[in-house]
């Protein structure tokens, strides 16, 4: 499967902080830098993409789970 280097960015971050809320600030900071801070469209639009590749049905996410209005949380396997 091939990710886009965001993509990718971003599900590092989730799978090192699987299992967390990682705000959506960190994700923003850690991926684009401090200055797009407060450019959330950004993360819908990467979360979006990384859901249809990796989530079998994408509206109902079973791994890339929205907390809302704080960030995004990868689903440790139970």
């Amino acid at each position: 499967m091939h990710l886009t280097p965001t993509e990718f960015k971003l599900l590092v971050l989730l799978v090192r902080h699987a299992g967390k809320v990682v705000t959506h600030r960190q994700l923003l900071v850690e991926v684009w830098g401090p200055g797009a801070a407060s450019q959330t469209h950004y993360l819908r639009v990467q979360m979006h993409g990384l859901r249809h590749k990796l989530e079998e049905v994408p509206a109902r996410p079973r791994y890339l789970i929205t907390e809302p209005g704080v960030g995004y949380r990868l689903r440790e396997q139970q």
